[in-house]
């Protein structure tokens, strides 16, 4: 099987996380083909090599270019030549877009917001649908087409070390889809762990009250060493930035610890921690839905368990 994954470089200069994990998954599964859009270098490379990439070709889009466009047209005439089997890139903002302009050039189907794969017979794709309520099975009926994979539905684990083979290709000319240039870029200030990122997340949401009550999550976070997370309904009410919101609309987190204060559990939200390793919900109310995903669940008021949380962690 010929496998190509599209991996867009970050804001680091490192390969964008999902891309990682999409090779994890695929990578003995045949010959894998990198199309990488950025600047890349032999760091990056050996980081490639390393998750199992065979050939990365890499399309050098400038850093102050909005090069979705041009990407997308890049690897559409890369799979012209490969003739891959699969196309596959991350859920992300510049996947979805590359996936979505690669779909209308080629013709290929697209499935959306993968959770796994499975190649056994053909290549099958699970996701779900309904906020995550039920999963689907789907499979192209015509020639394979383009999976969208959702961040975290696989463990990037590096292999063995490896060289791939590198080749430049010519970002081509797209016109005026092209034409959109980045004048700026503003990085959030941010302290401790990444939220996708971190071994523990605690989370808020509007049952801690108002926004000044978020600090008791910050608290918390801050005693375990963890990240902080909210949900959709307290970053639409302003209390913190979009960067910290977990759930379908938000960030996808696989934790080992999720503690979720005051948060009633719309399925909008479940979506995007019900995967953590153990799950604990504080909330007042007994018949919330968090507590159905819960493995440890306090039922009581936040403003009077987490303050004495807090304090014996601070007495250890």
């Amino acid at each position: 099987m010929s496998l190509l994954v599209f991996i867009e470089e970050t804001n680091t200069g490192a390969p964008a996380q999902v891309g990682l994990e999409i090779l994890t998954k695929v990578r003995d599964r045949g010959d894998v083909h990198v199309a990488y859009a950025g600047t890349g270098g032999d760091e990056v490379w050996a980081t490639l090599g390393a998750f199992g990439a065979s050939e990365v070709h890499h399309i050098p889009i400038a850093e102050d270019v909005l090069g979705t466009a041009a990407a997308a047209k890049a690897v559409a005439d890369l799979a012209a030549q490969l003739s891959p089997d699969l196309i596959l890139a991350g859920a992300t903002y510049d996947g979805r877009d590359v996936a979505g302009r690669l779909s209308a050039i080629t013709g290929r189907s697209v499935l959306a917001n993968a959770t796994d794969l499975s190649f056994d017979g053909g290549v099958t794709v699970t996701n779900e649908v309904f906020g995550g309520t039920k999963m689907v099975r789907s499979t192209f009926t015509g020639d394979a087409g383009i999976v969208l994979v959702r961040p975290k539905a696989f463990a990037a684990e590096a292999g063995e070390a490896s060289t791939p083979t590198v080749s430049t290709l010519e970002v081509p000319e797209v016109g005026h889809a092209g034409s959109a240039s980045i004048t700026g870029r503003h990085v959030e200030a941010a302290e401790g762990p990444k939220l996708e990122e971190a071994a523990i997340v605690v989370a808020g949401g509007r049952g801690l009250g108002d926004a000044e009550k978020f600090e008791l999550v910050e608290r918390l976070a801050s005693q375990l060493g963890g990240a902080t997370g909210a949900t959709r309904a307290i970053v639409d009410a302003g209390w913190v930035p979009y960067a910290k919101q977990v759930g379908q609309t938000g960030k996808t987190v696989k934790p080992d610890i999720y503690i979720a204060l005051g948060i009633s559990g719309a399925m909008q939200h479940l979506v995007g921690m019900k995967d953590a390793g153990t799950i604990i919900a504080i909330n007042k109310d007994e018949e919330a839905p968090i507590f159905s995903v819960a493995d440890l669940g306090i039922v009581g008021d936040v403003h009077q368990v987490v303050p004495k949380l807090i304090e014996a962690l601070e007495s250890r």
